[in-house]
């Protein structure tokens, strides 16, 4: 048998057994490390899975049915909100879209979760589709940037705002558990906190049409801006009904409309025409507030436009920033101070 060094034979020095210790203590650290780094690694990657853009396209059944909308990106649950602001907007507003990202609406996606989270309302730019490649183009790099439309699969024209209405409002309930759904336009100077505190309050009637209210003369001059082409089954003066800009309706009410087929209801030329013109018709309890549609910053204004000159402010991109920069627009208290 062969003659081996005498330390072969030998037992393990205490050297060699602490050197034993710290290679098993080496390799249980790096094993840990791995684990930790793939369980890091694969939560982030479920986190951004799971982080849904805040943009959505809404398509419509052509066809029979109903009329409503579907998310394009597949079925998903409602999202629950107290109010649901949908700010209608078109192609040639993205003047406006920018000044109103310099104010009231937050530009980032954070800015927009906290005020969510501050007013429990949820805000987006609503528009339509175009044939023009071009202003599409325009809109996607838009929608990739800011991440706050509601895009609906109808003709964004003037003609046809009573019909993006329409689909406005179905889309918004399909999307958005709310207890109001807000059509404001994109050319007014809004306070979302004083708004809050408007849907928040406690009514009686389930079904409430909320705005500033008015009436006035039928437009029967083709030559006006408002004019009416079915003007002879209005009479000479209109019923009462809010004004265009700014106007909210509870849940109940919108989970009528939702219900209706596109073609069921008579639609008038103008679009607060038409959605009046159904409140008629549906049980509904008009409440007129006038600090919808002030025409400066008061104590206790909720929205200001140019009431009656213009259908929101004359100049919506210029008096947006001049509005902001007043301490009696942006900074005011939330309350006034009497209440």
């Amino acid at each position: 048998m062969p003659s081996y060094p005498k330390y072969f034979n030998a037992r393990p020095s205490s050297y060699t057994r602490r050197s034993t210790v710290l290679i098993l203590c080496f390799l249980i650290g790096i094993t840990g490390f791995l684990f930790g780094f793939i369980a890091i690694t694969r939560s982030s990657s479920n986190k951004c899975q799971t982080s849904k853009p805040r943009s959505v396209s809404v398509v419509w059944e052509r066809g029979g049915g109903n009329g409503n909308g579907r998310v394009s990106d597949g079925d998903e649950k409602r999202h629950k909100v107290m109010g649901f602001v949908g700010i209608q907007t078109g192609f040639g507003s993205i003047g406006r879209r920018r000044s109103l990202r310099r104010t009231w609406m937050p530009s980032d996606q954070q800015g927009l979760q906290r005020l969510e989270e501050a007013t429990g309302l949820a805000f987006r730019f609503v528009i339509g589709r175009t044939n023009d490649k071009s202003k599409m183009a325009e809109l996607r790099k838009e929608v990739a940037e800011y991440d706050d439309f509601m895009l609906l699969d109808i003709e964004e024209e003037y003609s046809k705002l009573p019909f993006k209405t329409l689909a406005f409002f179905k889309a918004a309930y399909s999307l958005f558990d709310s207890e109001f759904y807000v059509k404001a336009d994109d050319d007014i100077y809004l306070r979302p906190d004083r708004l809050s505190l408007l849907l928040a309050k406690e009514r009686a009637h389930s079904q409430t049409y909320l705005g500033c209210m008015k009436k006035g003369p039928v437009f029967t001059d083709p030559k006006l801006k408002w004019y009416e082409p079915l003007y002879d089954l209005l009479g000479k003066e209109y019923f009462l009904h809010a004004y265009g800009p700014l106007y909210a309706l509870s849940a109940d009410v919108v989970a009528s409309l939702d219900a209706l087929r596109n073609n069921s209801f008579r639609m008038f030329s103008n679009e607060d025409v038409t959605i009046g013109a159904w409140m008629l018709a549906m049980n509904v309890n008009h409440e007129n507030n006038r600090q919808l549609c002030e025409s400066e910053c008061t104590p206790s204004f909720i929205a200001v436009w140019d009431i009656p000159k213009c259908s929101g402010l004359c100049n919506p991109e210029k008096q947006l920033l001049e509005l902001h920069q007043k301490e009696s627009c942006s900074k005011s208290p939330t309350l006034d101070s009497d209440e």
